[in-house]
């Protein structure tokens, strides 16, 4: 299963390669716009974009970015509670 994340373009770095500076969760990273872009690398800058192993995947609205990360985030803590309901099991099992 592959996962795109939602980014942020936030600068473009070498317009002649196709690189951007993409903010996903307050961490910045290159990534490849080759596959978004329609016009000057410029114009992608404040545009959302789905981010797959380094690459700008699809362009996204900002509310569909933010529905994305909420889910995102909330996989994450049922990710921790189960965690947590595992290790509760685990010490249990070792008391009897």
């Amino acid at each position: 299963m592959c996962l795109g994340i939602p980014g942020r373009i936030v600068a473009v770095t070498d317009a002649a390669r196709m690189m951007a500076l993409a903010e996903v969760s307050g961490v910045r990273r290159e990534v490849n716009v080759a596959c978004i872009l329609d016009g000057p690398a410029e114009d992608l800058v404040g545009e959302w974009a789905l981010i797959h192993v380094g690459f700008a995947m699809a362009r996204i609205d900002a509310d569909e970015a933010a529905k994305t990360l909420q889910a995102l985030h909330d996989l994450g803590e049922a990710q921790e509670a189960a965690e947590a309901m595992a290790e509760g099991a685990k010490a249990l099992e070792g008391q009897g």
